[in-house]
């Protein structure tokens, strides 16, 4: 059965009550596919970005601190997702605790204070290191569940006419400039070759869509 990493954003933190939902729809979902959650960083994030542009932090120090913040985020979601326990390692930590029934939250300091294997900036954040998470356990997608429908030709934020982009390929995401996802990943998935969803995880639905591989509201990033 297939691999999917789901990342949530640290955005969706900020409405408990659809955040609490989304955890409950993943551990249902849980249930019928082989599904791994990596944190994002959240206000655990913000903090060490604050931070950073108090103290002038190293890029190893300032790194370090944010991926710590993605192990917050995680802990966070362990005790709002039922079913669900928390791994650090990629050996056969993940595929015991899928065995077991259970869904595997990812926690990456462990990894990435060993390893390093991403540049240390702020160009990557949590999703680069997601995308990277899923080559190394050989997952079939990522989802990057956050708290907008996809990526749009501008912010939707701000601007009423941005429109939704529903397909388009890393070099197309990297003209986009800065969106819904890090300055890094364009790159990686030139790399890395596996499709990422943007998907809003105020609409879980949207999140069985796709790992039913049906129609729906979202942005597919694809280099195939």
């Amino acid at each position: 059965m297939d691999l999917t990493v789901v990342k949530v954003g640290g955005s969706l933190a900020a409405d408990p009550q659809k955040l609490r939902a989304l955890c409950q729809k993943l551990c249902e979902l849980s249930e019928g596919h082989r599904l791994v959650v990596v944190p994002g960083g959240a206000e655990f994030a913000d903090t060490v970005r604050q931070l950073d542009k108090k103290f002038a932090l190293s890029k190893v120090a300032s790194h370090r601190m944010a991926v710590l913040a993605m192990d917050q985020y995680g802990l966070l979601l362990a005790d709002l997702v039922p079913n669900s326990v928390l791994v650090r390692d990629l050996g056969g930590e993940v595929d015991g605790a899928i065995e077991q029934g259970k869904l595997p939250i990812f926690l990456p300091s462990n990894l990435f204070f060993k390893e390093d294997p991403l540049e240390n900036s702020w160009d990557v954040t949590s999703d680069s290191i997601a995308l990277y998470l899923a080559a190394q356990l050989g997952a079939d997608r990522v989802l990057f569940v956050t708290d907008v429908d996809g990526v749009y030709t501008s912010n939707p934020k701000v601007d009423k006419n941005a429109k939704l982009i529903e397909k388009l390929s890393p070099a197309e995401l990297s003209a986009l400039g800065r969106t819904s996802v890090d300055k890094a990943l364009p790159k990686l998935l030139l790399q890395y070759k596996i499709d990422c969803y943007v998907i809003n995880g105020h609409h879980p639905k949207r999140i069985e869509a796709v790992l039913m591989k049906q129609k729906t509201v979202c942005t597919l990033i694809s280099s195939r």
